[in-house]
């Protein structure tokens, strides 16, 4: 039987992966959830083992939580119910998905919308929020759900504190009543561009940290490189916009340092295997997941360069990572460069 609880929702996950299946598992105790995929074979497998058992295998699924490859059906299953409450649709798909998933939902009487994805769109360097707003305009609510969070952990039930980042003030509260609950804690914050920054920058750290911790550079080295870090994208973010108390937050500092030292952190096993002297397409392929930290240097290290924020860490990543250089012969390009202030100011080098 479904627990009868307040605030009760319709919810659609768009995205079967890991992270939108844990968040689909997470909510389902509480909510109508629907989880979406578009490959309708690999969904009706979902559905008979009650197991994402291809990318987060273990984690039986609730039973209300509900599997479909009906784009429509998951689409509707989010309209105002009898009651007349607004239902909430998540997009669960990496970045480079996002932008045909929104073209997607064009046309169509969509409620709230809030995305999980962290990086920028390679070919624009835009966040998601402006992606959103190219493809369905101003006239739907919606914001990022972010912060420091492993799938496994969140399927498991263990807690975690996300942010909700959102222009309106109405989804802010929605998403709080919908998802705040049990082991999740959810926080509100009007500042999109410091949450989607602080998210899609870290990544890049985690990379860089990897390749440190793989070369056994110590634990001395991997503090050094978290804090400066946090330097950077900090300085990214504020230029781009966002407040600079954000990065001091869960979706700044909190989950750059889950994200940098976390054993469960993609990313950061991008750096180890890079650091063991594996190719990249090797890595990715043994992931068998999107490691958004990859496309994400490069987007990063372009826009950096066009708004003059200089980004040693993340331009040494991106050299790593695209243009041929050694992990050992980057750590000596770092550790060759000039001393200067410590601060986080943004005008500050």
């Amino acid at each position: 039987m479904q627990e009868n609880t307040p605030n009760r929702r319709r919810i659609t996950v768009l995205g079967a992966g890991a992270w939108g299946t844990a968040v689909a598992i997470a909510v389902a105790a509480r909510h109508d959830v629907l989880l979406w995929g578009r490959n309708a074979a690999t969904m009706r497998d979902l559905d008979a083992a009650r197991d994402n058992t291809h990318y987060l295998p273990g984690y039986p699924f609730p039973p209300a939580l509900q599997v479909t490859a009906d784009f429509d059906a998951a689409v509707a299953h989010t309209l105002r119910d009898a009651e007349g409450d607004d239902g909430l649709l998540i997009a669960a798909c990496p970045v480079a998905g996002l932008r045909p998933l929104l073209e997607s939902l064009k046309g169509r009487p969509i409620p709230n919308v809030v995305w999980l994805c962290k990086g920028f769109e390679y070919e624009t360097g835009l966040l998601p929020h402006q992606i959103f707003a190219e493809v369905l305009g101003d006239g739907i609510a919606s914001g990022a759900l972010s912060g420091p969070s492993f799938a496994q952990e969140v399927a498991r039930g263990l807690p975690c504190a996300l942010t909700i980042a959102s222009q309106s003030a109405a989804l802010r509260d929605c998403v709080v009543a919908t998802v705040h609950g049990g082991t999740m804690r959810v926080y509100a914050s009007d500042d999109l561009i410091g949450v989607e920054v602080g998210g899609a920058v870290k990544n890049v750290m985690a990379i860089a940290t990897g390749i440190a911790d793989g070369l056994g550079l110590g634990l001395n080295a991997r503090a050094a490189l978290v804090t400066r870090g946090l330097a950077e994208v900090t300085r990214l973010g504020t230029t781009l916009g966002g407040n600079i108390e954000t990065f001091m937050g869960l979706t700044g500092m909190g989950d750059l340092i889950l994200t940098c030292t976390g054993d469960l952190s993609r990313n950061r096993r991008v750096g180890l295997g890079l650091a063991q002297g594996k190719a990249l397409a090797t890595i990715v392929s043994e992931l068998g997941h999107v490691a958004e930290g990859v496309p994400c240097a490069k987007a990063v290290r372009e826009l950096a360069a066009r708004l003059g924020v200089e980004m040693p860490i993340t331009n040494g990543v991106a050299a790593v990572l695209f243009d041929g250089v050694s992990p050992q012969e980057l750590v000596g390009r770092m550790l060759a460069r000039d001393p200067r202030d410590e601060t986080l100011n943004p005008a500050a080098k």
